[in-house]
């Protein structure tokens, strides 16, 4: 089940969806040279390590935007996981309140961002109204089969 239709979207759903799929991008981004500088330049490691470590944030933007491109309520609820994931991950690791104010602004709200755009983008789910449903026709039984002579099968 896809979730946006072409010929359903309208032109503001399309930028939407172009916003939304940006910030993953850019995000993704920003978070694998972040993810390979940090270890490269300020803990001395290999170029190897810190390749390593920055594929994982790479890896996450690539699942998000692939998943996003067809299913965006899905990535919407995947992205609005992970922003309340880094709340848990910044009581855990007591974080203080430098940390919090920058994992605020270039992760938390980027992501609930992408999210809602996400959501946006998909545009109302769809159902068809009980009039354009298909009628069913009557079962067919003994009791309402027409009489062609001969002996008529009893009713059950």
């Amino acid at each position: 089940m896809k979730d946006n239709e072409p010929e359903q979207q309208t032109e503001v759903q399309r930028v939407e969806g172009i916003f939304a799929r940006g910030f993953v991008i850019a995000g993704g981004l920003f978070w694998a040279i972040a993810a390979f500088a940090g270890p490269f330049v300020y803990q001395e490691t290999g170029l190897a390590a810190s390749m390593k470590t920055a594929m994982w944030p790479f890896l996450a933007a690539v699942v998000i935007l692939v998943i996003g491109w067809t299913y965006e309520r899905l990535a919407a609820v995947l992205l609005f996981g992970a922003a309340a994931a880094v709340p848990v991950w910044g009581v855990l690791y007591n974080w203080e309140i430098g940390v919090w104010l920058v994992m605020s602004v270039v992760l938390i709200v980027p992501m609930v961002l992408a999210g809602v755009l996400f959501i946006l983008s998909a545009g109302p789910e769809t159902r068809p109204s009980l009039a354009e449903e298909p009628r069913l026709l009557p079962e067919t039984t003994a009791v309402n089969m027409p009489r062609k002579g001969g002996v008529q099968p009893r009713p059950h």
